[in-house]
């Protein structure tokens, strides 16, 4: 390559992206533009694409932050590739370091029509061993020539994500959350604050969601919108901060300084880091669009899950862990009556008695059973519907035979000592003792017993320990053998609720667990934030309506699930036939729902869900065609709230009520001219409604 600037420019369907890979500095993604966007060249001396640190070879300036690598400084582009297999289209830079003879891997998956990529760094040896303790996925500093906008002017959107009070969005300044404003040329020097977003141990999404949209829709320069996901099933980081003149985003795995977390490089021995995806948008709303499409894009998804069936869930609000042949046979029999496709035996099938820290067999507990756990399932199956088993295969508890029938090498070790957390050991997947276990497992309830869906859950955070990346990885191909052995098999993806809702898994499993949220308002939120952090065919949004709930939070309890995948419990054989009637009305809107979910792209007509607001709207809009739309009405809110609706404005349309089939005390007005909707809310919550909303221009045309 010659001296001086050299770029190359990768152009798909959906984006354009301009690299700089001239031989006199670490190769950059300068540039990033959705189709029909201006590609620019950027600084003189912009983000390195990759930052890599090892023990020997750290940063320069130091600090917290992991920009400034001195390897990744001191990289050079080798060669760079354009690639199109048919399905994926790829595009690689390669890059080494003269000092420590290694050498780096930059690689890009996209999809065609898509305005995002897939990405990840490989690290290889040309010689010597080395202790690698950071490298990232990706890095740049692109959005601040392409936006036009000032590190003053950008805000970034994110998520806290708890037990019970997941996907709490907020935006904040970057000058509010890290990013000191100081005077960059009296110090002579980079500053070195920075805003940091990451999650620690096997909880990937115990502390936060890693999703971020940095956003500068409010600055004079044009709306523009960077959008990523990390996609690992483990700890993970990302981090914005300002270098001397610039500003950067890089995302990542887990970390030495942050996660424990070191790996070691030989030529017989490379390194891949976690996968993220980046997209581009021109406004946080239609960056999650972005999103959506990308996670479409690289899902795998099977016959058994397009079937999306309706599932009744007997724990939340109900039998809570505690199922009995007594207790399950009415309510089997109602919710066959009801519509279910799916009936899921909860927590507790296999416990005599305490059970929390003697689990790992997973066998049925004979005094819940009289006649076995088989007759219970065969019922469900005579009912018309298929059965599912709540089961936690990775742990085993600390007083469980298993315990110390197992080897040890089947269990998770730090510094030597076996983990015990929460009464429970981890199983270590990388282990085929472990797997066999686990294996056997799966083959007894599903070839024996017939299941057909397994509620996975994983309710203990272990961390940090040796080789938590390694057995994070194990874990993913052993979901993935265990899918391709049985096609039929639907597995939730569960962890205290949404604990581990990252793409990794998501990618994989048929639905998600959104909360164990057990009040239906605060529920409300939860559901209405979930597609942001999922898809919307995979948002498994508890409707546990209950017969003493007075009619409008009984309604409520239930239209949290019509927008998503409606995970349906509460004593149907206890309700009246005139509230057995309304749950029965929203399993017909919700199947109208699920009709159209798997192409309809996530809306919110007010913003992302604050957890303290008090109207909540959340819509899937189908591509040209109808909105459906949830809006909440919850306990402090005014009588009534505008939406904005900018996809009908000027048209005329037709506000149906959905469910309930009336509108009852709420009342719509449209007005075309500034394309919003009018919804009072009759005066009293909690309440909330589902409407569709429909063009009839669209319907002359059709």
């Amino acid at each position: 390559m010659s001296d001086g600037p050299t770029f190359v420019d990768w152009v798909t369907e959906g984006f354009s992206a301009r690299f700089r890979v001239g031989a006199d500095q670490p190769a950059a993604l300068v540039s990033f533009v959705a189709t029909g966007g201006v590609l620019a060249d950027g600084p003189e001396d912009p983000q390195p694409l990759v930052e890599l640190t090892t023990v020997g070879h750290g940063r320069f300036p130091g600090g917290f932050r992991h920009v400034d690598s001195t390897i990744g400084a001191r990289l050079r582009p080798v060669s760079h590739h354009v690639h199109d297999d048919g399905t994926d289209l790829w595009f690689r830079i390669v890059q080494a370091d003269a000092a420590t003879g290694l050498q780096v891997e930059s690689v890009f998956r996209a999809r065609a029509g898509v305005p995002a990529f897939q990405t990840w760094t490989e690290v290889s040896a040309e010689h010597g061993e080395h202790v690698v303790d950071f490298v990232s996925s990706c890095a740049t500093g692109a959005f601040l020539t392409d936006s036009g906008a000032t590190v003053d002017e950008l805000a970034l959107v994110h998520a806290d994500n708890d037990w019970a009070a997941e996907s709490r969005w907020r935006t904040d300044p970057l000058r509010s959350i890290g990013l000191a404003a100081i005077d960059r040329e009296a110090q002579h020097h980079p500053p070195r604050s920075r805003a940091v977003v990451q999650n620690r141990g096997s909880w990937s999404t115990g502390e936060a969601l890693p999703i971020g949209v940095l956003r500068a829709e409010d600055a004079v320069s044009l709306p523009y919108a960077l959008v990523w996901q990390v996609e690992h099933n483990g700890p993970w980081l990302y981090e914005l901060g300002e270098t001397r003149r610039h500003a950067y985003v890089l995302l990542s795995g887990p970390t030495d300084q942050e996660h424990q977390w070191t790996t070691v490089v030989t030529p017989e021995q490379p390194f891949t880091s976690v996968p993220v995806s980046v997209g581009i948008a021109r406004s946080s709303s239609s960056a999650l669009a972005v999103l959506t499409a990308q996670r479409r894009a690289f899902r795998a998804v099977r016959p058994a899950d397009r079937a999306l069936p309706l599932v009744f869930n007997d724990y939340m609000n109900t039998l809570m862990g505690d199922p009995t042949t007594e207790k399950l046979l009415p309510l089997i029999d109602a919710a066959a009556d009801a519509g279910a496709d799916l009936f899921c035996i909860d927590a507790g099938w296999y416990a005599e008695g305490h059970w929390w820290d003697t689990v790992g067999a997973w066998e049925e507990a004979a005094s819940r059973f009289p006649t076995g756990l088989g007759a219970v399932i065969d019922h469900i199956r005579a009912r018309g519907m298929q059965a599912g088993l709540w089961l936690e295969p990775e742990v085993i508890g600390i007083h469980s035979p298993l315990a110390s029938s197992l080897p040890p090498s089947a269990f998770v070790h730090h510094h030597g000592v076996r983990v015990a957390e929460h009464g429970r050991h981890l199983l270590d997947l990388r282990s085929p003792k472990a797997r066999a276990h686990l294996d056997s497992v799966v083959d007894r309830l599903v070839g024996e017993l017939g299941v057909t869906f397994f509620k996975m859950d994983n309710n203990t955070m272990t961390g940090p320990f040796a080789g938590m990346l390694d057995h994070q990885r194990a874990l993913l191909d052993w979901l993935d053998a265990v899918q391709e052995r049985y096609p039929a098999l639907l597995i939730e993806n569960c962890a205290s609720g949404a604990m581990r809702a990252d793409w990794a898994m998501l990618s994989r499993l048929h639905m998600q667990s959104t909360s164990d949220q057990q009040d239906p308002v605060l529920s409300a939120t939860i559901a209405a934030a979930a597609p942001a952090a999922m898809l919307p065919e995979q948002a498994g949004n508890w409707a546990y309506p209950e017969p003493t709930m007075d009619p409008e939070l009984f309604t409520l309890s239930l239209v949290n699930g019509v927008l998503g995948r409606m995970y349906l419990s509460g004593y149907l054989n206890e309700m009246s036939a005139s509230q057995r009637a309304v749950v029965g009305d929203a399993i017909a809107a919700h199947r109208q729902v699920l009709e159209i979910i798997e192409s309809a792209v996530p809306v919110w007509p007010l913003g992302l869900p604050g957890w303290e607001h008090t109207w909540v709207a959340l819509g899937l809009a189908v591509p040209d065609g109808d909105l459906f739309l949830s809006v909440w009405a919850l306990p402090g809110a005014s009588a009534s709230v505008s939406l904005p609706l900018p996809a009908f404005a000027g048209q005329t349309v037709v506000v149906e009520p959905l469910f309930p089939t009336a509108l009852r005390s709420w009342s719509v007005a449209w007005d075309a001219a500034s394309g919003s909707l009018e919804v009072a809310n009759g005066g009293s919550t909690p309440t909330a409604r589902v409407l569709r909303v429909r063009s009839q221009e669209a319907d002359a045309e059709a």
